[in-house]
């Protein structure tokens, strides 16, 4: 059975309490791959992916799922300033219809405006050259992707506890 794609919020009652979420950077030429603890506090960068055949990227992320005993994924969904969807979004979108059909770990899709933008401000600040920055940026959008997303399910946790 395919797993479930669905926006974070409705794919967290999917996920178990405890267990490690994969989060996904789909760029254009890489994937940039980050990991939760499995108390979902924290997320650390894990690798980049340079995009090859879509089997094997699969292999590779299932591949880290299946290390890191996870229990789902979150993928960056590029969502424009307007909240519209363009071709980056449908890219993701389609991805992720691919990919579900290789896993039964839920996929969550989590709003990634200005993510990549915000990750390139602060290698900037922080003086990291812009050949450095290139090897980096999606990994380390990744992460920021994922610790977003980490956030929101302790908000939501938090608030369904004091109910």
């Amino acid at each position: 059975m395919p797993a479930a794609i669905l926006p974070l919020i409705e794919a967290a009652p999917h996920w178990p309490l405890r267990g490690a979420l994969i989060g996904l950077d789909l760029g254009t030429k890489t994937i940039g791959v980050a990991v939760s603890d499995p108390d979902r506090r924290l997320a650390t960068g894990v690798e980049t992916i340079i995009h090859t055949a879509f089997k094997a990227n699969a292999a590779r992320l299932l591949l880290l799922a299946q290390q890191r005993n996870a229990v789902g994924f979150v993928l960056g969904l590029p969502i424009n300033m307007d909240g519209s969807e363009g071709p980056r979004a449908q890219s993701t979108r389609a991805f992720a219809r691919n990919f579900a059909r290789l896993t039964e770990l839920p996929i969550g899709l989590w709003d990634e405006r200005l993510s990549t933008a915000a990750v390139e401000r602060e290698l900037i600040a922080n003086d990291v050259s812009r050949a450095k920055r290139a090897k980096v940026i999606d990994e380390h959008a990744a992460i920021f992707i994922l610790q977003g997303a980490l956030d929101r399910l302790a908000v939501l946790n938090a608030a369904s506890r004091t109910n």
